[in-house]
């Protein structure tokens, strides 16, 4: 993080993610003035501004001159027109671009060749720090490099430098989804509490803290998921009678097939 402080952070993109990032990289201590977004919505540029303290602007090609870290945090479908506007593109930045389905290549061949290029795949929990975010870098990214990335991305959360480009598609299917999963599984929760007679505020307080009670204590334990189940199911009780209707209606198995459906379309995504 010591090296990332001395580093002047440009974000193309003012959205919900360029925010969050920029919010961590704050939180983590880098100063305020090295941080800069650009946006063309003035009601998005006011909002950050007001929100992290940081300067906002409409030009893309100032805000490129200016950084040494650019951040491509636009819609993916508009990475193409964003980095072909006059004076964008630019060899001297280290880039690094949280746009799903963009690959290095296409990334590549809309900068100057030997632009140092990072690719990363954040999730949405990233908007309160607790993001999971994997990236891969491409040839001509050094190591430093790479470490400006990862701490980057710790800001937020989680950070995991993929060793192949290729896995990014799996990280989509599993953590970029993923929140999706929860927060269906998370509906269901509360909804079940109704059904059996909870009021509605309760069973969605409830439900919420026994999931994130549940995922900070496997993630804090360091034990296994299956040594964690086991703990709370006792021979002919409540819990496992519960895990069998799970697994009686295929609730392992529909989790695997969610993650390699959306694995899949990423790969299609990416092909296109």
């Amino acid at each position: 993080m010591t090296e990332l402080k001395a580093q002047r952070i440009g974000f193309l993109g003012a959205g919900a993610m360029g925010e969050a990032l920029a919010g961590g990289l704050v939180a983590a201590g880098v100063p305020r003035e090295q941080i800069r977004l650009a946006d063309p919505q003035a009601d998005r540029r006011a909002a950050v501004s007001a929100a992290l303290g940081v300067a906002t602007g409409d030009d893309n090609a100032a805000l490129v001159r200016d950084s040494d870290v650019v951040v491509v945090a636009v819609k993916p479908g508009l990475v193409a027109a964003v980095l072909s506007q006059k004076g964008v593109a630019s060899a001297r930045p280290l880039w690094i671009s949280i746009a799903a389905g963009v690959s290095l290549a296409n990334l590549a061949a809309a900068l100057p060749a030997g632009a140092r290029i990072v690719r990363a795949m954040p999730n949405t929990p990233a908007l309160v720090r607790a993001g999971a975010t994997a990236y891969a870098a491409n040839a001509a990214a050094t190591a430093e490099d790479r470490a400006l990335a990862h701490a980057l991305f710790a800001s937020a959360g989680l950070a995991w430098e993929a060793p192949d480009e290729s896995l990014l598609d799996a990280v989509t299917g599993l953590s970029g989804s993923g929140p999706a999963y929860v927060f269906v599984f998370l509906e269901a929760l509360a909804d079940a509490g109704v059904r059996v007679g909870l009021p509605r505020d309760v069973a969605q307080r409830l439900a919420t803290q026994t999931v994130l009670g549940a995922a900070q204590l496997a993630r804090d334990s360091g034990a296994h998921p299956a040594q964690l189940k086991d703990r709370v199911t006792s021979p002919g009780g409540t819990t496992i009678a519960g895990l069998a209707r799970l697994e009686a209606a295929g609730f392992r198995a529909a989790v695997l097939d969610a993650v390699e459906a959306a694995t899949q379309r990423s790969r299609e995504l990416g092909a296109k």
